[in-house]
């Protein structure tokens, strides 16, 4: 079953056929593991800010700086304050 759409059909189908109780094991796991990727994605962030400090302490150009992290530049001015 390699085709996402008929996979998350399937799911689906699977969670409305369980009794109330697995239900709830099923959404808390789905929040869990919606909670981790948001916090996985905020430290990634955070880190990526952290090394453009790094490099405005170098004093390389902002240019490189975002080509370098993927911030923009405006993101980069407002890490300086």
């Amino acid at each position: 079953m390699n085709e996402p759409g008929l996979e998350k059909a399937m799911d689906t189908l699977q969670y409305l056929s369980q009794d109330s109780d697995a239900r709830r094991l099923y959404e808390a796991r789905q929040k869990y593991l919606h909670d981790e990727a948001s916090m996985l994605g905020s430290a990634k962030l955070a880190g990526i800010k952290e090394v453009a400090k790094n490099m405005l302490d170098l004093n390389l150009d902002i240019t490189t700086i975002a080509k370098a992290t993927g911030l923009t530049e405006q993101e980069i001015n407002a890490l300086r304050k």
